[in-house]
């Protein structure tokens, strides 16, 4: 495990990153999620604070469910710290969604009729939050989602009660065009290739890598699209090793993520760097792949190495929780989904009462700081833009280290580059 100084430590915290340096949750005793919100919230007239959400127990995604339930409930743990959110108890009810956005909205159905919801979490992925978002929509209660980078929705549907804390598709191209410009001048890659999935998140996010790579001055020498539950990747090897693609970007499952590897190792297709976003985010990559994931990059919303506005209380919380070994890093996910709970935590807060339309204007009208930043949103739920830097988690010896932006948080790590061939591994 190396870094500039020969092991992975603490790198100089860059406030010009994007990522907020304000100093956050460092104990747990008489404490909120984070930073921001008033003291008037919560007024509603009931004892108890619900909040109603899916998550995938089971299915293609449930890979990610057990983190991204953690999250949550480590962040209700808190905010139920010292008597609540002015009084009141939060509960959380959350059912298993199948990784099926039929089922996300039957789900919902199902809490919302048996519960008076105050409002409602997302699960994982783009095809799973949307569901939930228009269930949420119609039924006008206030949502907010994580591990959702598509925008289309929130500027076509013109959201009014979906709330998305997590950096989008313009962020994450950014934060690509970021990373490799941090390359010294002799080990800049000039070929990107795009794998593009036939999905409109895969459209929007190669779009934007598209656009913002070419003004940066890279050549994307391949843009080709392909189905998102293909198990044959051969075509798409073939016609990358013909381009002397260097940098391969896509957006697959974490299955095809995974098919994806070995087939680029069984044809010894080895780019420079690969960045997989959503498809690398889980734990089951690696355990799947081992070295043969080593140096791959995701965007996953939240990575170890991230500092303050509560990423200290995130972790002791959960060490104390769950029992997780001190030498694992924690799951990305459940960083993503405790920023949810940090978001609700500080609307409520600043809210009137737990009325929706007043729920509604907290989430427009607060500045929040979660440990994915600082930042408010848009009227449509979007992140205000240039608030939120897209963090770039890499694999590295079995864990993913935040590889950019640039922080003295104790996992992050230098972006490696280039990957080891597969010759070497």
């Amino acid at each position: 495990m190396t870094s500039r100084d020969g092991a992975l430590g603490r790198r100089a915290y860059l406030k010009t990153s994007g990522i907020a340096g304000v100093a956050g949750l460092t104990g747990l005793a008489g404490c909120t999620l984070g930073g921001g919100g008033g003291s008037g919230g919560g007024g509603g007239g009931s004892d108890t604070i619900t909040i109603g959400g899916t998550v995938p127990r089971t299915g293609r995604f449930s890979s990610l469910g057990e983190d991204l339930e953690q999250g949550y409930r480590l962040g209700v743990q808190l905010m139920n710290q010292n008597g609540g959110i002015d009084g009141q108890e939060v509960e959380l009810v959350l059912k298993d969604d199948e990784s099926d956005p039929k089922k996300v909205r039957s789900s919902l159905q199902s809490i919302t009729s048996s519960n008076d919801v105050d409002m409602l979490w997302g699960s994982f992925s783009s095809l799973l939050v949307t569901a939930g978002s228009a269930f949420a929509e119609q039924q006008g209660i206030p949502f907010v989602g994580t591990a959702f980078a598509y925008m289309a929705p929130h500027i076509e549907k013109n959201y009014e009660w979906t709330f998305a804390p997590m950096a989008k598709s313009r962020d994450v191209a950014a934060a690509t065009v970021g990373m490799l410009g941090m390359l010294p001048d002799d080990q800049q890659p000039t070929n990107i290739g795009i794998w593009e999935p036939n999905t409109g998140w895969g459209e929007e996010q190669s779009n934007y890598w598209d656009d913002a790579l070419s003004s940066a001055g890279y050549d994307v020498v391949l843009r080709e699209k392909y189905s998102l539950g293909t198990q044959d990747f051969s075509t798409l090897i073939s016609q990358s090793k013909s381009a002397n693609v260097e940098v391969l970007l896509s957006v697959p499952t974490p299955p095809g993520a995974i098919t994806a590897m070995k087939q680029m190792k069984s044809s010894d297709f080895s780019p420079t760097a690969v960045q997989f976003v959503r498809g690398a985010d889980p734990n089951a990559f690696w355990s799947a792949l081992g070295s043969t994931g080593e140096g791959v990059t995701m965007c996953p919303g939240w990575v170890p190495g991230l500092t303050g506005n509560g990423n200290d209380t995130l972790q002791e919380l959960h060490a104390q929780t769950y029992d997780y070994p001190d030498d694992k890093l924690l799951p990305v996910m459940v960083g993503s989904s405790f920023n949810v709970a940090q978001v609700a935590d500080q609307a409520f807060r600043a809210a009137d009462s737990t009325e929706p339309a007043a729920l509604q204007e907290a989430l427009r009208s607060t500045t929040f700081e979660t440990v994915m930043g600082t930042f408010g949103f848009e009227d449509n739920g979007l992140p205000e833009k240039g608030q939120l830097t897209a963090p770039i988690g890499q694999w590295r010896d079995g864990g993913q280290h935040l590889a950019y932006p640039d922080t003295e948080g104790d996992a992050a790590v230098d972006f490696e580059y280039p990957l080891t061939p597969w010759s070497e591994r």
